[in-house]
């Protein structure tokens, strides 16, 4: 009988994965419903940093004792770098193969705010492989690669959003590429990897980069960097950069940039450059956003994202609940994105605008095109200022949008500009009480 029993579970459990597809009706496979916890003990042998000459004193930059035991793990074939309860300052670390990081209760692993204490390393940054500085956690080529425990990882980043705003005093048009400074985890060419229960904080720049990864999980995960009193900036919660088969799950993200945005290169030959690419089979769903700018964005540097979700979520106080960001100075399509089981505020219910900041033809005698389309947004409830904050432009186009079940209050501007979009459908939406009429352009 319980044999019976467990064959038919597995069975409702199969056919429940079937009936779920991506945007573009293909399958979401089975990896994205298998959200269980891992266990440091199925990871190898634990290495507690202070059993190997790790100091207690929170005020000492320990970067080279902390990765000592980095590669006597990688050495020894792999294991669990256990930071305990305290507070540890180190510059950028690298782990290797086999080796994970796991954060007990009440640890912090805290990033210097000297920028000496950061290595120069060939990396990727806004679009562009370059040299730059090295997160405070990085992880190249190393499959398999784990961050667990409940503890904290803070980027220190007040000294550095403090000098990035007084550049901007003196250089108005000051850049990230001017003011210079890590970023808090930056994982690169890894497969299988999965970042869970603990807390990334106050990053110097963006939080989490995932760049060429395939199969990243993150669940649980905490992410903050404040808008006041000192703005932290460029801070993105999670960037995904050229990945395919990401799950964000069950996070908290509140920073003051973009909470998820989507990248992949930029430039009017972006789509030629072979370290360049496209995102796909991206979800993020069950998370709570404080402040951002946008809780989902494709862009600025990106060329191609298809099957993205954003579902099952409570949104407060950001800026922008979808935003496309279109570069006139480079070929973007963003595809088969879908937006559904939303409640809560933002600023803008949809945000789609040229996005011209550091636009650069670098010769290119015609501007590249760019094209979003099949974009669906569907049962949410949602107040915010503008509605549909969309504006026509020669440097795009727009078709097959799909708002259904729609029950937005806007304060400032609830009309809906329908010629803007080709095929655009309105089925059940209602704005400040006032049901449109269904239409299907």
């Amino acid at each position: 009988m319980k044999h019976t029993l467990l064959l038919m579970a597995l069975f409702l459990c199969v056919t429940a994965y079937g009936k779920e597809k991506f945007p573009d009706g293909t399958t979401i496979p089975e990896w994205f419903y298998k959200t269980d916890k891992i266990d440091i003990a199925t990871l190898g042998k634990t290495y507690r940093i202070t059993d190997y000459g790790v100091t207690t004193d929170s005020n000492t930059v320990q970067t080279a004792s902390i990765q000592a035991v980095i590669d006597r793990a990688a050495e020894a074939g792999g294991g669990v770098i256990v930071i305990p309860q305290g507070t540890f300052l180190s510059g950028s670390l690298f782990f290797k193969s086999g080796t994970h990081l796991h954060l007990e209760e009440g640890a912090t692993l805290k990033g210097s705010d000297d920028i000496r204490n950061f290595a120069i390393v060939d990396t990727r940054i806004e679009g562009q492989s370059l040299k730059y500085f090295a997160a405070l956690v990085n992880a190249d080529g190393v499959d398999g690669f784990t961050i667990t425990g409940t503890g904290t990882i803070n980027g220190n980043g007040q000294r550095y959003w403090e000098s990035f705003w007084l550049r901007r005093k003196v250089i108005p048009k000051c850049t990230n590429m001017d003011e210079m400074r890590p970023r808090l985890i930056y994982i690169s060419n890894c497969k299988d990897v999965q970042l869970q229960d603990a807390h990334f904080t106050n990053s110097p720049f963006w939080t989490t980069h995932l760049y060429r990864c395939e199969n990243v999980k993150i669940l649980g995960v905490h992410i903050f960097a404040p808008s006041k009193p000192v703005k932290a900036p460029s801070s993105d919660a999670i960037d995904i950069d050229v990945c395919t088969n990401v799950l964000v799950k069950n996070c908290f993200l509140s920073v003051n940039d973009d909470a998820v945005a989507l990248k992949g290169g930029k430039g009017p030959f972006a789509d030629e450059a072979p370290e360049n690419g496209g995102n796909y089979n991206i979800i993020i769903e069950d998370c709570e956003y404080g402040f951002c700018h946008s809780a989902l964005t494709c862009g600025s540097e990106s060329i191609h994202d298809r099957n993205i979700v954003l579902r099952r979520c409570k949104i407060s106080n950001a800026t922008r609940l979808l935003w496309l960001k279109m570069r006139p100075d480079t070929p973007q399509k963003y595809e088969h994105i879908l937006v559904e089981d939303i409640e809560g505020d933002a600023k803008s219910f949809l945000f789609v605008k040229p996005w011209t900041q550091f636009f650069d033809l670098k010769g290119r005698k015609d501007k590249p095109y760019s094209y979003s389309n099949n974009v669906t947004m569907r049962n949410i409830k949602l107040e915010c200022d503008k509605f549909f904050d969309v504006k026509a432009s020669e440097d795009y186009f727009l078709s097959d949008f799909t708002f259904e079940n729609l029950d937005i209050t806007a304060k400032k501007d609830a009309n809906l500009k329908r010629e803007i979009v080709d095929g655009f459908k309105i089925k059940n939406v209602t704005v400040n009480g006032e049901k449109l009429p269904n239409q299907k352009k």
